[in-house]
């Protein structure tokens, strides 16, 4: 981090009252090495001499005393004490170093951690390389002043730069830096590193003077005028006015600078006033953080933001007081931000990686505020500050959405209870760290739980009500779950992880014994508990998916502190936790993976709001994550097995239990891993907790009494309300998880197949769902390395005849690929399964698919062949097809009929019945467009005259107005008047009137016209050749005349119409038009008169229209 500003002048005023100067005269002003003698144990430890009273005080007195403390305590400080002062002053560790000067945690030289993916280029690294490089140089000391150049080499794209480094300190701490590079950045630049580490790893190369002030003192006047003088000389452009300034000032009585007594010297140390932490720049924290606030989780700000929240963190690790400025800093920049006004007034919600930021943030100000060892002062300002974030009206709640009565976090109620609760509907982000507040750390059972691991051994026979101690005598701590796992994690947080590891120890022994009593409790009240059929959420505060992620607190303290290093060098993962003498014993994975299923198996309330049910299925998952990676052992398959046998006999305490609240949580994400990983050692209790698991009572109806799965009666804890459960699309894929996962695993074993199978279809309501089920059994059943299995196979054709049934009378766009796949799945199962589903169609499909789906590909030679059917069983099958056919075709005819048709064909009698439906629904039940498609399949087949009839059925049905000469049923008109035609006179005479009533377009009609006074089409047949004999039909006689006559009133009707709104831009389409009527007109024999007098008509009627006439006459006279 380097500062763009000069350093500020010192504070604190440096002098000798009744300190002789006099005395000083004469002495050695010049300056020696840091190491000097005795000073190897803090440089490079080349030497195992050991220290000296000298050095070992005073590294002592520079750790802890300010040096003006030092000065005021001391009448004369002999110059070698003052110089091991200064010389242990300065940090003696990297760690810290690189934590103001990286993201990394630690001072890995490698640059193996970290989250950089150049991690060369971070300031630590870049700064080792400076300094192992020989770039530093010039290094002095002057007190507690250290200053040096560091040339940045010169690369491709840069030349060569050398840079000024100042860096100032007081007790082992950096308390400001300068540097002339200019970087901005909140942490540390390069050069700034480079000199401090210069500073740590060689100090025996480092000139150290005492503070300027104490050379001043050995001076005369006559020197200190040449020091004034030469120092003028040497910076006179930069210190002329400064120095003409203050010499004004000194030489005037009365200004301000002679009432002081001594004068300031930035080379001498902290006062005692001063605050003594790290140097931290504040500015750059805030502008960062705002910066990263505005990019709106773009460019990886969301990351970054993250990781000055890790930085946080390590900071409360290193017991560094700039871990809670640093947060504050962040604090007042997020509350700041413009989108929380804007999401506000909008009534929109924050997106889930910002949420997330906040929980985060929260969470933090939870371990500040629960530091054990804090000053009652420090609490009373965060508190103050955390009221005030708290008091702003666009403070981002907890729950994401809205406020929740939640019981307040030091006054929660015990287990069980149900007393009066404190009512908290605007329940802020802050609000848990400001209850926090008035928690504290004095309770002597507290003290004695985190101060020793003997604790348990020897005082639990002392232990009178059994509350302090379990039976085995390891110490428990009663207190609200999340508060108890609160104070863990900001034992951890604050770099105490032995302490924490302990009290994590009692909170999970806790939750243990409390699981054993819950048990022994619904054991003696069981027989009232089922009569009744209710229960109770025993904790409306679930600790999965709380804010402050009790469980996964506890869980990462027992593996990550019981596995670290830190602790001792057999501190390892697999030891016990204590020893008993009967050899008793656990370790703390199995402590870990125990408690993760504890609270996975804990009965919870959904809670309102969105986010906060997400949070619960992403804080599920996170922990099932970490469970995975732990591989069984027999020790943990024990502890699987006990936890499994509590989760379902411990009723309403549990999840799993016989009775669960309409509204709890369900199970079956945790509970689909239980079944993996008890399969193999205990498949019976795998399967009853998985079929116990499988329920989800909150889309249950009301169901009778004796079913334990249907919503039962709420205590008064929770209003009654109908439930928003905004990720039960998400539950529901879960549930057909572990459906699946049971189904896969039951493959061969009939019993439990059919046993899931019930479950399947009790507990699931959701078609999708059941359909993915279906597909799934049948893939399994039908692996290409094996038999089909034969019971899986009618297991996924029972799941897809529950899918057609519950979607039959629903819009689902999946029905025809359902419908087909049930087709697939019966064909493999065999042909009874055929046989069965066309017996009850109705049950199962519209007619249409029955026909156009079902029977269709029943009959196709595919089915025929993969079934492998003699003679008699295709003609079984084709029966039932056939019937099912028919049967469709009367229950609804309009879109069964032609599939009817085609499937009867080759069985007369049932064709007949088929044709007959046609006939029957023809009159009134069908349209014209489906007449003339089974008209056009009949001629297709050969059945000209039934083809013929139902032609003059679905004329009887159409309407063609003047104007739709486009029309789709045109060519169905043109080809039943040529088949009409083909059949001879009289049926063309028959279908003319029909024609004539129905059509009233006139090209239509004219088009007609000309085809029937042409020869016979050709699709006349050599049937018919002896009723046609070659002779055009005579247009003056029936039937052609009254067509004839038809078709120029068509015309003429039509000219009118089209000349009552007709404009410019049309009148030479109207003149064709015309045209075209001459040339029908003209097929009269007294056709020519008509249309002269019907010219003449047009002319005096539309006389008007004198360019539009003008066009007429030009063309017809």
């Amino acid at each position: 981090m380097a500062e763009r500003v000069q350093q500020p002048p010192a504070k604190r005023l440096c002098c000798r009252p009744g300190y002789n100067p006099a005395c000083r005269q004469g002495q050695r002003a010049g300056g020696v090495l840091c190491g000097g003698p005795g000073s190897a144990p803090g440089g490079l430890g080349k030497t195992h001499n050991p220290e000296s009273l000298l050095d070992i005080a005073a590294r002592r007195v520079a750790e802890k005393w300010p040096f003006q403390r030092v000065e005021e305590r001391f009448e004369r400080i002999p110059e070698p004490v003052q110089r091991r002062i200064v010389y242990w002053s300065f940090p003696r560790s990297e760690k810290e170093i690189c934590m103001y000067s990286s993201f990394n945690a630690g001072g890995d030289e490698s640059g193996t951690s970290g989250e950089n993916n150049d991690e060369t280029q971070l300031p630590f690294l870049r700064g080792v390389t400076l300094l192992e490089g020989g770039w530093v140089d010039n290094v002095l000391q002057v007190g507690f002043h250290l200053s040096g150049t560091v040339t940045d080499p010169a690369t491709s794209s840069q030349p060569e730069m050398v840079c000024s480094v100042s860096v100032s300190f007081d007790r082992c701490k950096i308390t400001a830096v300068t540097c002339s590079c200019g970087n901005k950045d909140i942490f540390y630049c390069a050069h700034v590193v480079a000199l401090a580490l210069y500073r740590v790893r060689k100090p025996e190369q480092v000139k150290l003077h005492l503070p300027i002030s104490e050379t001043l003192f050995q001076m005369s006047r006559d020197q200190l005028q040449k020091f004034v003088q030469y120092l003028i000389s040497v910076h006179h452009t930069e210190v002329l006015p400064t120095a003409q300034k203050l010499a004004d000032e000194i030489l005037s009585t009365n200004s301000e600078i002679n009432q002081v007594h001594g004068a300031p010297d930035p080379t001498a140390g902290a006062s005692v006033d001063d605050e003594n932490c790290w140097h931290l720049d504040e500015e750059q924290v805030q502008e960062q953080v705002k910066l990263f606030l505005s990019q709106g989780g773009y460019h990886g700000s969301g990351k970054q933001l993250n990781l000055l929240f890790s930085k946080v963190r390590e900071m409360l690790r290193m017991r560094d007081s700039n871990g809670a400025r640093m947060l504050t800093l962040i604090t007042e920049q997020f509350m700041a931000d413009p989108r929380l006004a804007l999401w506000r007034q909008q009534g929109t919600t924050m997106n889930d990686k910002y949420r997330q930021l906040w929980d985060e943030l929260g969470a933090l100000w939870m371990c500040i505020v629960l530091n054990p060892h804090c000053k009652t002062e420090q609490k009373c300002s965060w508190l103050r500050e955390l009221r005030r974030w708290n008091s702003v009206d666009v403070c981002p709640w907890e729950d994401g959405n809205h406020g929740n009565d939640l019981p307040n976090l030091t006054h929660s109620l015990p287990q069980g209870a149900h007393g009066n609760q404190e009512s908290r509907p605007h329940r802020t982000v802050f609000t848990r760290a400001i209850e926090a507040c008035d928690l504290h750390w004095q309770d002597r059972h507290l003290q004695h739980i985190i101060a020793s691991d003997l604790y348990a051994n020897y005082c639990y026979h002392d232990n009178q009500d059994g509350s302090l101690f379990d039976t085995r005598g390891w110490p428990m701590w009663h207190e609200h779950v999340p508060t108890a796992c609160a104070r863990v994690d900001a034992l951890r947080s604050h770099g105490y992880p032995r302490e924490a590891l302990r009290l994590a120890i009692a909170v999970v022994n806790t939750l243990r014994r409390q699981q054993q009593r819950q048990l022994e409790h619904f054991r003696r009240h069981k027989k009232e508990l089922l009569h009744k059929a209710i229960t109770s959420i025993t904790n409306m505060e679930g600790w999965v998916g709380h804010p402050l992620d009790p469980i996964g607190t506890l869980f990462s303290t027992l593996t990550e502190t019981g596995r670290g290093s830190s602790l001792s060098p057999s501190f390892d993962f697999t030891l016990l936790l204590f020893s008993h003498s009967d050899g008793e014993g656990e370790s703390y994975g199995a402590l870990a993976v125990e408690t993760a299923l504890i609270g996975l198996g804990q009965q919870r309330v959904m809670p309102d709001g969105l986010y906060a049910q997400e949070k619960v299925c992403r804080n599920e998952e996170q922990l099932l994550a970490k469970l995975q990676e732990v591989e069984l052992d027999d020790t943990l398959v024990k502890i699987f097995r006990k936890q499994a046998v509590f989760l379902l006999e411990s009723g309403p305490y549990s999840g799993l239990g016989e009775i669960v609240h309409r509204e709890s949580v369900p199970m079956h994400t945790f509970t689909r891993y239980l079944f993996t990983s008890l399969l193999p050692h205990d498949a019976e209790l795998a399967y009853k907790i998985a079929l116990r698991a499988m329920r989800l009572p909150v889309l249950e109806s009301t169901a009778s009494s004796g079913d334990l799965s249907r919503p039962h009666h709420m205590v008064s804890v929770v209003p009654n309300r109908y439930p928003r459960w905004f990720t039960l699309s998400h539950i529901e894929s879960q549930q057909c998880e572990l459906a699946s996962t049971m189904l896969t695993a039951a493959k061969g074993d009939s019993c439990k197949l059919e046993t899931v199978l019930e479950s399947i279809q009790k507990n699931i309501h959701s078609s999708s769902h059941i359909f993915k089920l279906a597909q799934d059994a049948f893939k399994i059943a039908t692996l290409m390395d094996s038999l089909p299995d034969i019971t899986l196979l009618k297991v996924s054709l029972e799941l897809g005849l529950q899918v057609m049934r519950i979607t039959l009378s629903t819009l689902n766009w999946r029905r025809r690929e359902m419908v087909r796949w049930l087709v697939t799945c019966a064909t493999e199962v065999g042909v009874y399964a055929l046989d069965s589903i066309m017996q009850s169609w109705f049950t199962l499909f519209t007619p249409t698919e029955a026909t156009s789906i079902v029977a269709t590909t029943v009959m196709s030679n595919t089915t025929i062949v993969r079934l492998r059917l003699d003679c008699h069983q295709q003609e079984n099958l084709a029966s039932s097809a056939r019937t099912l056919a028919l049967q469709c075709a009367m229950k609804d005819p309009q879109n069964c009929a032609l599939s009817a048709l085609t499937l009867c064909e080759k069985d007369h009698i049932a064709f007949e019945t088929a044709y007959q439906i046609v006939l029957d629904a023809a009159v009134a039940g069908m349209s014209y467009t489906q007449l003339f498609t089974i008209a056009r399949y009949m001629e297709h087949r050969g059945y000209p005259m039934r083809a013929y009839k139902l032609a003059t059925l679905a004329m009887a049905h159409l309407n063609l107005s003047y104007n739709q000469d486009t029309h789709p049923a045109i060519n169905d008109v043109l080809w039943a008047c040529a088949l009409s035609h083909s059949l001879g006179k009289n049926e063309l005479a028959a279908v003319i009137p029909l024609v004539v009533k129905s059509v009233k377009c006139a090209t239509v009609l004219s088009d007609i016209l000309r085809r029937c006074t042409l020869t016979t089409p050709g699709m006349v047949s050599a049937l018919h050749s002896r009723r046609n004999s070659g002779k055009l039909m005579s247009l003056d006689k029936a039937p052609l005349r009254q067509l004839l006559d038809a078709t120029i009133g068509a015309y003429i009707n039509t000219t009118h119409s089209r000349l009552t709104h007709i404009s410019p831009r049309h009148y030479s389409e109207f003149i064709e038009f015309l045209g075209k009527s001459r040339e029908t007109f003209l097929m009269a024999h007294d056709g020519h008169i008509q249309f002269t007098q019907f010219i003449d008509n047009l002319k005096q009627i539309y006389k008007g229209k004198k360019k539009l006439m003008m066009l007429v006459r030009e063309r017809f006279g």
